[in-house]
């Protein structure tokens, strides 16, 4: 790993030498970040997981982006306008966004981006050719005829087959990057390699296994975000093991990773939450809000669930049964908070747990509930599927249930197996999590649509006024109605108890001291315009 890291680093310096265009003998002021798993694609169709989604973050730009508060704010598109039936948006794009020097253009008009850019973009996207992952954010939306438009260089339109009111949100995503048809059909297939965007960073090289290299955009629009940014280059580096990565931040080797796991959770932070002392004078630890719901998956259709897995009040009892508070203080040191308001988490309007009471731990009213149910039924074995990065989690909640008088079993399965098994329906009981793609109470409340598939719909949900709602509020131009809705919805949901109610995330941050700027926001996207980064 060391051997990997000094290579990937003089590889860096040499790149970024010709920041000044002459070679000198200054090291370049680089902000230098870990993600554990490889990027496997710079391709923005292909931005599924995060850590393709942060690369592509840096080099691309969107219509429309977020704050950290996560409100909407212009991007390419300067201002918009929605026609009373909320099916045709308008908006008007800045004229002085341009692409990345790259060989593929050949005047300088062709850099410019516009709307016709925008199209190009969005047709890529839902292109069956391309079969691509982010196609689906526009799936069953768009208009059959003609849903996206350029009327002019400036001016685009979409059309919606019928309103959708998280729309704007959605083109906030990483999918909807937009990205010159004069690189993809330059690069072709190697595109994902090669890419060229309008973002605040510009590809520099991408070493397999090794690092990501990135230099700052001079061009970029936004000067607003550049004022007081010191950094040249970002440099992502590809360590698999989060606790490696902790000692790579302590030794001054790289300068931010996010995550928490089981092999350093202690040895980071106290039992509290709070980072230890020993790493206060040369680290901050930031936690916040993170749209993302953890909780186990009840299928009672899937070949092997638990004969009771139909029963309402036997979900409901497994719901009072799992002390929360406990497992986040034993099992996180009290990273994340129970999940005591439904599906939708905190940092989101509609979350209020006033409104929407979810479970708490009773144990007395979970037995008595499981009283009422033949012993010979709780005697068969209830078989959690997860894998083993959460099997510390998982088995707490098994030694729980079984204090209960319910048999439990653990089945360990690999990541990727336990993913497919899910969308397959051939789990009954699974850990899962799920991530908002965009910041509106439907990313979650999506899950248990029943005219969706798995994902997001894992757990076969279905209940007919749980559906006429979730029609009803994708409709709604009221945002407090709309509110209303979602929160009735979630109701319904804790009541029908389709999920154990685990707890909502926190994002949790580890960064130099000597950086600052650093944004965070609830959907855990990492921005990079603004560091600041003391050499």
């Amino acid at each position: 790993m060391r051997i990997v890291f000094v290579v990937s680093l003089c590889c860096f310096v040499s790149l970024t030498s010709c920041i000044n265009d002459k070679r000198t003998d200054r090291q370049p002021n680089v902000f230098h970040y870990n993600q554990h798993n490889n990027i496997t694609s710079l391709d923005p169709a292909y931005a599924k997981s995060q850590n393709n989604i942060w690369a592509v973050n840096h080099i691309f730009s969107t219509l429309l982006r977020l704050d950290d508060t996560l409100n909407i704010q212009p991007g390419i598109a300067k201002s918009w306008q929605v026609s009373d039936d909320a099916r045709t948006y308008t908006f008007t794009l800045r004229d002085d966004v341009v692409f990345h020097d790259n060989e593929c253009f050949t005047t300088a008009k062709e850099q410019v981006v516009t709307a016709h850019d925008v199209v190009y973009s969005y047709d890529r996207l839902i292109d069956t050719v391309l079969n691509a992952p982010g196609s689906w954010i526009f799936a069953g939306k768009i208009a059959d005829d003609h849903p996206f438009e350029a009327v002019d260089d400036t001016t685009f339109v979409l059309r919606l087959k019928t309103s959708f009111a998280p729309l704007l949100s959605l083109l906030t995503m990483q999918y909807c990057s937009i990205v010159p048809q004069e690189a993809v059909d330059y690069y072709g297939a190697d595109f994902y390699t090669h890419p060229v965007g309008s973002g605040p960073f510009k590809f520099k090289r991408w070493l397999s296994n090794q690092g990501l290299f990135l230099l700052k955009n001079e061009d970029y629009y936004d000067k607003v975000s550049f004022t007081d940014n010191n950094i040249e280059g970002v440099r992502t580096s590809f360590i698999g093991e989060r606790s490696i990565a902790f000692l790579e931040l302590v030794n001054n080797r790289i300068d931010f990773f996010t995550g928490l796991e089981s092999s350093y959770i202690n040895t980071a932070l106290n039992p509290d939450g709070t980072l230890r002392d020993q790493y206060s004078d040369q680290l901050k630890f930031i936690k916040a809000p993170y749209l993302n719901f953890e909780y186990l998956g009840l299928n009672p259709n899937a070949p092997d669930a638990h004969p009771l897995l139909s029963d309402k009040m036997f979900r409901q009892a497994l719901n009072y049964g799992v002390d929360r508070r406990l497992m986040l203080s034993s099992l996180r040191n009290n990273i994340g908070v129970p999940a005591d308001a439904g599906v939708v988490t905190r940092g989101l309007p509609s979350y209020d747990p006033t409104v929407v009471k979810g479970y708490n731990y009773d144990k007395a009213r979970a037995r008595d509930m499981l009283s009422s149910f033949d012993q010979s039924l709780l005697d068969t074995p209830l078989v959690i599927h997860t894998s083993k990065d959460y099997l510390d989690l998982t088995t707490y909640i098994a030694k729980q249930w079984e204090d209960l008088g319910l048999a439990v079993k653990i089945d360990v399965m690999e990541s990727a197996v336990l993913r497919n098994a899910m969308r397959n329906g051939d789990v009954g009981t699974f850990r899962a999590s799920w991530i908002a793609d965009y910041p509106d109470g439907e990313s979650f409340l999506s899950m248990f649509y029943s005219e969706n598939p798995a994902p997001p719909n894992y757990t076969r949900y279905q209940n007919d006024t749980f559906d006429r709602l979730y029609q009803d509020a994708m409709q709604e131009r009221i945002e407090k109605d709309k509110i209303l809705k979602y929160q009735e919805m979630d109701r319904l949901l804790v009541d029908d108890a389709p999920v154990i109610f685990l707890f909502y995330d926190e994002v949790s941050l580890f960064v130099n001291k000597d950086v600052t700027g650093l944004s965070r926001n609830a959907l855990n996207l990492l921005h990079v315009d603004g560091i600041i980064k003391r050499q």
